[in-house]
């Protein structure tokens, strides 16, 4: 009986996990294989003709790279600000613990708030952000198509991108500083009287103790990225045509006509993250292996 007490430990965790993890994933499998209309009715089994339709589906390819392109980009920025941010943050300062709490702020408002936010600061007629353009004689007149940022290709991935980098340093800027708190001041005082310079010190003893944090807040990271929703949607709906839609944004359009070939994009969104996962993990297994 003693060897069975930890399942009452370990158990209710498992069967939230089962029924809120596992259960959804078989759900979206089964109903990628299914004709189902657009009403929620299923109409019997459908094969892999969702997946066939999907695959087939002129913006796929694109919409796939797109959100590669998002990833990879977001993330990289978030960590690289982040890990400047987290330096600065470490030092002692006059006013340190006002700008710790002043970057909280993105990270404590809704995104989807924030998103909403910067729609109107960039609102082709009244938005803040246009009003200092014209001020500064970047665009001649509010309401023209320069002034309508969100609604060009060219400029609104960036935009997009800014405000994912805006709302996610917050929480890997402070995962890292929880990571810096851990390194013990002995190993800095032992590379100061072994002459290391500051970068040297950095490169070599800061970032290594840092992988840990570092790992978790990029997984992290590249979860939540991967499956953004909240920004991209209220800012563009992955407009112009689909020239700003992810995965997870063509995912949610397809449910308005077919839910069938959403969840078969769900179920190619589940494999993604589980790739991207993988691919970091083992990049980070074969760096630490290096250093």
């Amino acid at each position: 009986m003693r060897r069975l007490e930890p399942l009452a430990w370990v158990g209710p965790a498992v069967i939230l996990i089962a029924v809120v993890v596992l259960w959804p994933v078989v759900e979206m499998v089964k109903s990628s294989f299914l004709k189902i209309s657009r009403f929620g009715i299923v109409q019997g089994s459908n094969g892999t003709k969702n997946f066939t339709k999907l695959f087939a589906a002129p913006d796929f390819g694109a919409i796939m790279f797109r959100s590669l392109i998002w990833v990879v980009a977001v993330v990289a920025l978030t960590v690289l600000i982040s890990l400047a941010l987290a330096q600065l943050f470490n030092q002692r300062f006059p006013g340190r613990k006002v700008a710790r709490w002043a970057l909280i702020a993105p990270w404590a408002a809704s995104v989807l708030m924030t998103a909403i936010i910067f729609k109107w600061m960039l609102d082709p007629e009244v938005g803040v952000i246009n009003i200092i353009r014209k001020w500064l004689g970047l665009i001649p007149a509010m309401g023209g198509a320069d002034a309508d940022q969100l609604g060009n290709a060219s400029t609104a991935l960036p935009w997009l991108i800014f405000v994912a980098v805006f709302v996610s340093v917050p929480f890997t800027t402070y995962a890292l500083l929880a990571g810096l708190a851990t390194i013990p001041a002995d190993v800095y005082e032992a590379a100061k009287m072994d002459g290391a310079t500051k970068w040297r010190t950095y490169w070599s003893i800061t970032l290594p103790l840092l992988r840990p944090a570092l790992t978790v807040a990029a997984l992290i990271n590249i979860m939540n990225v991967f499956n953004s929703f909240p920004i991209i949607w209220p800012m563009t709906h992955g407009q112009p045509g689909y020239s700003t839609a992810t995965s997870t944004i063509f995912m949610y359009i397809l449910k308005g006509a077919d839910i069938g070939e959403s969840a078969a994009m769900s179920v190619i969104n589940f494999g993604a993250v589980i790739i991207l996962t993988a691919i970091f993990l083992k990049m980070s297994r074969w760096k630490q292996e290096v250093a």
